[in-house]
């Protein structure tokens, strides 16, 4: 029971951090992606902390041989650099440029009940099924 308690808490203070740090405004976002006209730096800090907390606790987390509420960790295997992995990035990169938006700060977002977001979420989830269907 505690995995969940912890993953949901987990969820609160990452749908919390996106919030106010501002990652669920597509303007903002945009705006950061903008770097020839009017760029918006604030998103570096935002990024810069993250990067900044995450590698100070991966230095601790990685030195165990297992997670807390795991019995093993899930890395990637893959190492190489494919052609689905570049046209991905592209189709990734163009879809958040164009929307100011990308799976996490969209879900947290969904709670605004914008039409926007809504309709963003169900062509994400869509195409994200067609994609496993057709490159699995």
């Amino acid at each position: 029971m505690s995995k969940y308690i912890i993953s949901f808490l987990s969820g609160l203070i990452f749908s919390f951090g996106l919030t106010i740090s501002g990652m669920t405004l597509p303007h903002k976002v945009v705006g950061f992606l903008n770097v020839f006209r009017q760029w918006d730096v604030t998103l570096v800090f935002v990024m810069v902390g993250a990067i900044l907390i995450h590698s100070f606790s991966y230095f601790f987390i990685k030195k165990r041989a297992s997670p807390l509420l795991d019995s093993q960790f899930y890395l990637p295997n893959k190492k190489n650099i494919d052609t689905r992995l570049i046209l991905g990035a592209l189709l990734f990169g163009v879809g958040w440029a164009l929307s100011g938006l990308c799976p996490g700060p969209a879900i947290v977002s969904l709670a605004s009940f914008s039409p926007s977001i809504i309709v963003f979420m169900l062509t994400m989830t869509l195409s994200s099924l067609i994609a496993h269907r057709v490159f699995r």
